[in-house]
């Protein structure tokens, strides 16, 4: 039988790794986030907003600063009046990036289907 997460740690879903990431990059901004990031490189906060017409201000600082904290991105603060402050992917977002890319594409084959699912089932 093949050992999942689950079984190596027990059972143990309070402390379970892919829970906590996913409850960290799952929100409604981060992979929006990193997948930018990996499409335009560092960038600053204000492109950023551009690029993602519908978060506000708030949600956006919150969100980088949950990556930051998370080690995915690298927040650098250049001492300018006014300040310029840039954001980059670390080694570990760049490593997370494969991951969403695969999910990005099973994504988009599967959403026609999961969307005529979900009216049937609402149905």
């Amino acid at each position: 039988m093949k050992e999942t997460i689950l079984k190596k740690n027990n059972r143990d879903l309070k402390n379970c790794p892919v829970r906590s990431i996913l409850d960290r990059i799952g929100d409604k901004w981060s992979i929006l986030v990193l997948i930018l990031l990996e499409e335009n490189g560092t960038m600053r906060f204000n492109e950023l907003s551009r690029e993602i017409e519908d978060v506000s201000q708030k949600m956006l600082t919150v969100t980088l600063r949950t990556l930051e904290a998370d080690g995915l991105v690298k927040r650098t603060v250049f001492p300018e009046v006014p300040p310029r402050v840039e954001y980059e992917l670390t080694a570990v977002g760049e490593s997370l990036l494969p991951h969403i890319n695969g999910l990005t594409a099973w994504a988009t084959t599967h959403f026609s289907a999961i969307r005529k699912s979900r009216a049937k089932f609402a149905s």
